[in-house]
């Protein structure tokens, strides 16, 4: 009896096991980083200029083109189960922002992602083919660029994070080093939100073994790199989170939804199986911010967001999300709040919705209190003037309906009571 169960429990453990093993990949969203870069400015005082970088200011570096060709092989040998080895125009949609540097980093990534082989080698020294990247023009772009500027309601937000507690307290803490920025860069304005770009270009000139000025010591750098992660953190989240997300990033997490959405129902008629979008640090953290997955701290170059769609044998849809944040490790997996690793697709729609704003331009707009007492003292006046207007047409009307004899002259009998 006991060998009997024993077997049963076996069978029954086989029968699971080979269940979870076909659960197949059946389409992906990866969302990176472009790669390293050159400054995007250099403050007043800088040595090195823009006349100090080979392409100029935010242009991509022979080191970001090496990230993105290696990120490139590990979507090959990550995906190689779901795309084709060679390059295939339905299987895959490129787009990415209107910059050299994201552009750029696409097309490497693409290289190392589908080296040609065969019939697609055009000419036998060059171990590349070209592969169309989509974009649309920067006043355009309202997918990949965040923060949009163009939301009243958002400015608000900010405005009010700025006199929060948690900021005012890293401002006061950090108040010796900002103005420390400030005499030693010449700019003429520094904070929170603005010291980080000093950061960023000194970062970028360690980076290619650049001379850094004196002031800028160890402990002066490091706090300048958690004022430059504050900064991230205050753009989408620190106060009202996920109201920032409905009016940012959770445009760009509507999108993947929706294609998600639409790649679960099965068609045999559909060849797209990966969506590739080349975007920025701020880009990262936006979408990762209106899932409340964000690690509060920038993006890397060449990081990597992935979402995977996932079908079981029995027809049932899971979302997997995977984060690359170091070319050194393998991506590691992110759990959704409120869900498990392999988040069903119903779930995941579920609890991504308050993240996503259905009419994000109504959204925008300004609480409308002002505007309703003004509405409403300028019905009053009106009522007001309207009344007075009845009254008067009453009056008239009356002292035409008085018999003629009527009007004449009337003793007063009593001055004061008249």
């Amino acid at each position: 009896m006991a060998s009997a169960a024993a077997l049963l429990l076996l069978t029954v453990a086989c029968v699971c096991g080979g269940a979870a093993a076909e659960r197949t990949l059946v389409y992906v969203t990866v969302l990176f980083r472009h790669g390293d870069r050159s400054p995007i400015k250099a403050f007043p005082s800088d040595l090195h200029q823009e006349a100090a970088w080979p392409q100029g200011f935010g242009q991509l570096s022979q080191e970001g083109m090496r990230q993105h060709l290696h990120l490139g092989k590990f979507l090959r040998l990550r995906y190689s189960g779901l795309l084709n080895q060679s390059y295939d125009r339905r299987e895959i949609s490129v787009r990415s922002t209107d910059y050299d540097r994201t552009l750029m980093s696409a097309e490497a990534n693409l290289a190392g992602l589908y080296p040609p082989a065969g019939q697609q080698v055009f000419t036998p020294d060059l171990k590349w083919q070209p592969i169309p990247v989509h974009m649309v023009p920067l006043l355009e772009e309202r997918l990949l660029s965040y923060p949009l500027d163009d939301c009243p309601r958002y400015k608000q937000l900010m405005n009010e994070t700025e006199h929060t507690e948690e900021f005012l307290n890293v401002t006061t803490k950090y108040q010796d080093v900002i103005e420390l920025v400030r005499n030693k860069t010449g700019l003429n304005h520094t904070s929170v939100e603005s010291v980080w770009s000093v950061y960023d270009t000194l970062f970028c000139e360690s980076c290619h073994n650049m001379t850094a000025p004196d002031w800028a010591t160890p402990d002066v750098l490091e706090k300048l790199r958690f004022l430059k992660d504050f900064s991230f953190q205050t753009t989408f989240g620190v106060y009202e989170q996920q109201e920032k997300s409905r009016l940012q990033g959770g445009i760009l997490l509507g999108e993947i939804v929706k294609n998600l959405t639409e790649m679960a129902v099965p068609d045999p008629k559909r060849r797209l199986k990966m969506m590739m979008l080349s975007a920025h640090d701020t880009t990262v953290a936006a979408l990762q911010s209106s899932m409340n997955v964000f690690n509060r701290r920038q993006p890397p170059y060449a990081s990597c967001q992935m979402f995977e769609l996932y079908r079981d044998d029995n027809g049932s849809v899971s979302v997997s999300l995977a984060y690359r944040n170091d070319s050194s490790v393998e991506a590691f997996p992110q759990q959704l709040p409120g869900c498990a690793l392999d988040c069903p697709l119903e779930d995941f729609v579920r609890i991504t919705k308050s993240s996503i704003s259905e009419d994000r331009d109504k959204e925008c707009q300004l609480p409308s209190a002002g505007r309703d007492k003004e509405v409403i003292i300028s019905l009053a006046v009106c009522g007001c003037l309207l009344l007075g207007l009845i009254v008067v047409l009453l009056c008239v009307i009356c002292w035409q309906k008085e018999p003629v004899g009527s009007r004449g002259y009337h003793q007063v009998i009593n001055g004061e009571e008249s």
